[in-house]
């Protein structure tokens, strides 16, 4: 497959009368879009959008998801594709426009206990990623018929579809820049850079049950035995965000559409190594799904001639054993294995930061330590309801004091330990 990526480098967005990107300047007409949001589940109680910019002395919470605009321009395929009748068509390839530097973020009332925070100033933004875009916020409540998986579920839907409303508006617009991406059929790949190790990655995907849930092609990954898949797949929005782990190691739909680990396995392809592509797995409850999920990992990845794996995972706790046995067998298969995650390791920095190890496990990468306290300032404005600052996860009685002012662990942060690697702690391959 071969993805050409338009990038429409938004310096500002604004609301106006006419929705339309003009002058690297998003505006939008928030009657329409309010007007066709209302449409889409007639539980939606009431719909507010705001506009929150970098600098600005505003907070976000509880976030539930964040989205790129994007669209397909040109050719087959619907972005964020397999959830709607008709828009069952693959994606990775054609070409793609991409309101770059602006995201969709929802918020609303909270049903579960995992949704986070985004400061857009002061030392709370130096730990999200989405201090620096220019956010559309939509707060989006809904009635009491709708339980929690309804609610989520609705939320969800508004985000996904306000985002590919939006990216509709870059449609025609020329992009300042075009980037390149391929992977070729298995073989064809295999023959293309013979004299170097064939790399691949397994993207590990949170899927728990319980609002712990992602979605590939509109599927439930909870659902799925581990499969193939080419990289610019992601970059469609093949995989969204459906979960409410803790925020700080969450993956939302944007970070999933921007993935740097296959973003950066593509920039060394054909000079260091061979990447040969993608497998989606998931992350299990029972120990038989673990052992079967893990089974099928090596299976697919000895099938496509691995040498090397980059294992990401999503979450804490118990995925820490799907981690440790997806790199116990890929690593007794003869496929080197690197592992991406990161730490719970107390307050103090003294406790174990992982609930499972594994001696093979010998090359991994930390992307901090989610227990780590802070103190965010009180912002002028807050989008959503700061209450909730004490029962999100890393919060706890007392935590949103009487100035305003939110003391909780990074934990709560949207982005602040993504073991995706998309924060300022990030780390990079030479």
């Amino acid at each position: 497959m071969k993805l050409e990526l338009g990038n429409i480098h938004v310096r500002d967005l604004a609301f106006g009368p006419v929705s339309e990107v003009k002058e690297n300047t998003v505006v939008i007409d928030q009657q329409a879009l309010i007007a066709h949001l209302t449409e889409l589940d007639h539980r939606i109680r009431s719909l507010e959008l705001s506009i929150a910019k970098p600098g600005d002395s505003t907070r976000i919470m509880p976030v539930k998801d964040v989205i790129e605009p994007r669209v397909k321009v040109g050719c087959e395929g619907d972005i964020f594709p397999g959830r709607h009748l008709g828009e069952e068509a693959m994606v990775g390839e054609g070409r793609t426009h991409v309101l770059k530097g602006m995201a969709v973020v929802t918020t609303g009332e909270i049903v579960g206990f995992q949704e986070g925070i985004i400061d857009m100033s002061g030392p709370g933004a130096d730990y999200t990623p989405f201090s620096s875009t220019l956010n559309l916020v939509i707060q989006c409540e809904v009635d009491d018929s709708c339980n929690q998986y309804d609610h989520e579920g609705v939320v969800r839907l508004v985000g996904l579809e306000a985002a590919r409303w939006i990216g509709r508006l870059a449609e025609h617009v020329e992009p300042q820049e075009i980037e390149t991406y391929e992977t070729k059929p298995l073989l064809e790949q295999a023959a293309q850079f013979p004299h170097l190790p064939k790399v691949g990655y397994v993207y590990m995907l949170q899927s728990q049950g319980l609002l712990h849930d992602t979605y590939y092609y509109g599927v439930d990954v909870k659902g799925i035995l581990p499969t193939l898949m080419y990289p610019t797949e992601v970059m469609d929005g093949a995989i969204i965000s459906g979960n409410c782990v803790s925020a700080c190691d969450k993956n939302t739909s944007f970070v999933h559409q921007n993935s740097p680990v296959i973003y950066d396995l593509y920039r060394h392809h054909g000079t260091k190594y061979n990447f040969m592509g993608v497998i989606v797995t998931n992350e299990n409850v029972t120990l038989k799904d673990k052992e079967r999920s893990s089974n099928f990992t090596v299976k697919l990845a000895k099938q496509m001639g691995w040498e090397a794996a980059i294992v990401s995972e999503e979450g804490f706790g118990n995925p820490d054993a799907d981690l440790m046995m997806n790199c116990a067998k890929l690593e007794a298969a003869g496929i080197k294995t690197v592992l991406l995650t990161d730490e719970y390791a107390g307050q103090n920095g003294e406790s174990q930061s992982l609930a499972d190890s594994h001696k093979s496990a010998d090359a991994v990468i930390t992307n901090g330590n989610a227990n780590q306290l802070v103190t965010l300032p009180a912002m002028n404005t807050v989008i959503g309801h700061d209450r909730y600052a004490d029962v999100v996860a890393g919060g706890f009685n007392g935590s949103l004091h009487e100035d305003g002012s939110i003391t909780v662990e990074l934990q709560a942060i949207i982005g602040a330990t993504s073991e995706l690697g998309f924060h300022t702690l990030t780390t990079k391959a030479s």
